[in-house]
């Protein structure tokens, strides 16, 4: 059992900190997604709307990191990646963050709805409830399979945007689901075997804490085997065009080759409990054993920006020589 972290002293909060708590590098990744699937589905959806649909599934993501935040606060303040956030810090109460959350959570959902179709304010609305309930308040401390079943939450943005353009969500919506769905386990879990004492310390059973570092290794490599030919699919769907096949097999049999490294590797057979400075060293400075697991981490986040970005750039590219 993790004890709970003593109650920070409250300051005042900063505009800055409000922003912090939309998560933004999470929210830039959310509105890569959804840009793409609003113009991969093509539609008639002019310039003003795409544009506040844009604004209302980036403000929606916000307020679901926004309510994570406030009902993880104290987990947070136990672990060392986490614990420079507004109200894990302090610097912004719990009820504050929360009621924050709710209000862009209306705003989002309402004003998505009525700008463009209610099957899109639907989605984010069920994204929203996804992630702040299901996931944070039942998934993330009764199964290590938390971030495979909550992940559903982080790959709704671009099936959001598909139908905010055309009012439908056809099946080549869902593909783009299922390959941000699969790339959440491997990229969570590496993460997760060099941050296993984190997660051990706040209670939280993430498959190196609960499992141990060799089957989440296993893992991750299944997954990967899974995920990398999904990956490739809309090449071969018409979705994707020559210049997705290729980066998504190039990067894909890079993923592999990474995975398969992690596999045989120990990564998170010793977790690394040295104190980091900074989030961005908390995150990627890791011990020497530990850094297959990082590789694969970061050239995760490159993979899935480059599926994307070449998707994007093949329907830009088909518009504009229309």
């Amino acid at each position: 059992m993790s004890k709970p972290a003593a109650a920070p002293k409250i300051t005042t909060a900063q505009p800055e900190d409000y922003f912090q708590l939309l998560k933004p590098r999470v929210m830039s990744l959310v509105i890569f997604t959804a840009v793409t699937g609003l113009v991969v589905a093509g539609g008639d959806i002019d310039v003003l709307s795409a544009a506040i649909a844009i604004l209302c599934i980036a403000v929606g993501a916000g307020a679901a990191g926004a309510l994570n935040m406030a009902l993880e606060g104290e987990t947070d303040a136990l672990m060392r990646r986490t614990r420079g956030r507004p109200v894990a810090a302090g610097r912004v109460r719990k009820n504050d963050a929360m009621a924050f959350g709710v209000v862009l959570s209306l705003f989002s959902v309402m004003l998505l709805g009525m700008a463009t179709n209610w099957l899109a304010g639907g989605l984010l609305a069920l994204t929203i409830a996804y992630y702040a309930g299901f996931y944070t308040l039942l998934l993330k401390r009764r199964t290590p399979q938390n971030i495979v079943i909550g992940g559903a939450a982080g790959a709704f943005p671009p099936v959001i945007g598909w139908a905010a353009a055309t009012g439908d969500a056809p099946w080549q919506a869902w593909l783009l689901f299922l390959i941000i769905f699969l790339w959440t386990p491997p990229h969570s879990w590496a993460l997760a075997l060099y941050s296993a004492g984190d997660y051990a310390k706040a209670g939280i059973p993430m498959m190196p804490v609960a499992r141990g570092a060799k089957s989440t290794r296993l893992q991750i490599l299944l997954y990967s085997l899974v995920f990398v030919p999904v990956a490739i699919a809309p090449g071969f769907t018409g979705l994707g065009g020559p210049v997705y096949l290729a980066v998504s097999i190039v990067g894909g049999a890079g993923f592999l080759f990474l995975a398969v490294r992690l596999w045989r590797s120990r990564a998170g057979d010793q977790p690394d409990k040295a104190e980091a400075v900074g989030r961005e060293a908390a995150l990627y400075d890791v011990r020497s054993g530990a850094k297959p697991a990082r590789n694969l981490f970061a050239f995760s986040i490159l993979y899935l920006m480059a599926l994307f970005a070449a998707l994007l750039v093949e329907s830009m590219t088909s518009m504009m020589s229309l």
